[in-house]
């Protein structure tokens, strides 16, 4: 059984915590989908802000810059932007929770969702062809495990060169290419409705699923390690 939380009008600081509270206190599984609103930057928990982000730029517009408490990159977010996570437990995919089991297990799942022979996994990115359209974090606790994946429908490519540097440390496919030339948009590969559709079909066939209300993550339950950072 997994319990599928569609979010509504919640901010990616909001949903980061719920995540955190959802896999260190709870030991149910869960499926959160939502969509993006305000513009914001999400850095992995060990980034370091002024590698990664033009920080006069991001505090001159007021943007929001987060330290999430799971791996991964920098990436920059708006209302154009899905998040999917999954958080599991070891017994429902019974596979071994290594970081590469995890992913491999995700694009098997999501090569039913995009049903294209361009999509797939390269390092540790998804990928049509050779583009980037999503960025993934993991956090592995004991016997449960977080994917949280990041899916650009739509960008504004100024704003990214705006905010976002380009890293100094980057997986070896991105072989020193630009934000232009490394990302690419998934909306002319399949619209937001198909999508959605796709991934319900794909949970439902692959999961007994139950939808639950949206709940909000308590204050004072754990220690949040989710951030807001100052620049």
């Amino acid at each position: 059984m997994i319990n599928i939380i569609q979010t509504k009008e919640v901010d990616i600081f909001s949903q980061l915590r719920l995540e955190e509270f959802l896999l260190k206190a709870k030991t149910d599984s869960f499926c959160i989908i939502s969509e993006g609103r305000k513009d914001a930057i999400v850095l992995g928990i060990s980034n370091k802000s002024n590698e990664l982000v033009h920080i006069n730029n991001a505090k001159k517009d007021n943007i929001q810059v987060i330290r999430r408490f799971s791996g991964g990159g920098s990436v920059f977010v708006d209302k154009d932007t899905v998040f999917v996570t999954f958080i599991f437990s070891s017994d429902l995919l019974k596979i071994d929770l290594y970081p590469e089991t995890i992913m491999k297990w995700s694009e098997g799942f999501y090569k039913k969702v995009f049903d294209s022979e361009d999509f797939k996994l390269i390092e540790n990115d998804f990928v049509f062809k050779d583009k980037k359209i999503a960025g993934n974090a993991q956090y592995i606790k004991k016997n449960r495990f977080l994917l949280h994946t990041s899916f650009l429908f739509d960008f504004d490519i100024k704003k990214i060169n705006k905010y976002l540097q380009v890293p100094k440390k980057a997986p070896a496919y991105r072989n020193k290419r630009n934000h232009e030339d490394f990302i690419t948009k998934i909306s002319p590969y399949i619209s937001k409705n198909e999508f959605f559709e796709n991934l319900y079909k794909t949970l439902k066939s692959s999961f007994n699923c139950q939808q639950i209300k949206e709940i909000e993550a308590p204050q004072l339950d754990i220690n949040y390690s989710t951030q807001i950072i100052s620049i």
